[in-house]
């Protein structure tokens, strides 16, 4: 059995379940081994789950890189609408956002410092991605806007409607994503206004 079969498990069941509410047995019986042989390959929960979100990172820090060169033809505005827009069905389709999100923002308590170790650097390697983007599209901003005051009111909107959609759903996210678009767009255009008003 190998442990990409095992990861592959215990990142639905941690995506779906929590750390708390996932056990290795259910892990096992997915996999169609028995308990002791995750043994074999993770030393313990805490080590499986580290595994798994070391991993989801380095996915998460892929797709951003290639979110924004596959749509490297479109305006600013539109990447960046786009980009937070999406998240809606990542987190519906795929496990790997649904586990990044919960785990953001409720890691394990006992792996606290860990996880938001992690995060935190994920979110640093987010910031230098984004730095680069707005450089390369800087006519777009007010002239009085810095490109780091724009990044980090960008993360700042990006946490806000991740926060609606993890805990209050896509409708909610919807109505919060196009309130905070249209204030924090008008806020860093050059020309002000946005397409999505």
């Amino acid at each position: 059995m190998s442990a990409s079969k095992i990861k592959i498990a215990a990142l639905n069941h941690f995506a779906n379940s929590g750390y708390e509410g996932t056990s290795l047995s259910a892990i096992a019986s997915e996999v169609g081994i028995k308990k002791q042989s995750i043994y074999a390959h993770f030393a313990n929960k805490d080590d499986l789950f580290l595994t798994v979100m070391n991993e989801v990172l380095i996915q998460e820090k892929e797709y951003i890189i290639n979110f924004f060169i596959k749509n490297k033809q479109l305006s600013l505005e539109k990447k960046l609408f786009q980009f937070l827009q999406e998240y809606s069905n990542r987190y519906e389709e795929q496990a790997a956002t649904k586990f990044l999100l919960r785990m953001g923002f409720l890691p394990p308590n006992h792996l606290y410092d860990q996880v938001m170790d992690n995060i935190y650097h994920y979110y640093d390697e987010l910031e230098d991605i984004l730095v680069e983007l707005f450089k390369e599209n800087k006519q777009s901003l007010i002239g009085a806007v810095s490109i780091n005051d724009a990044v980090i009111a960008f993360i700042g909107l990006n946490d806000a409607v991740l926060v609606e959609l993890l805990y209050s759903g896509i409708e909610r996210f919807q109505r919060r994503l196009n309130a905070g678009w249209k204030i924090f767009w008008q806020g860093i255009a050059s020309k002000g206004g946005s397409e999505y008003e």
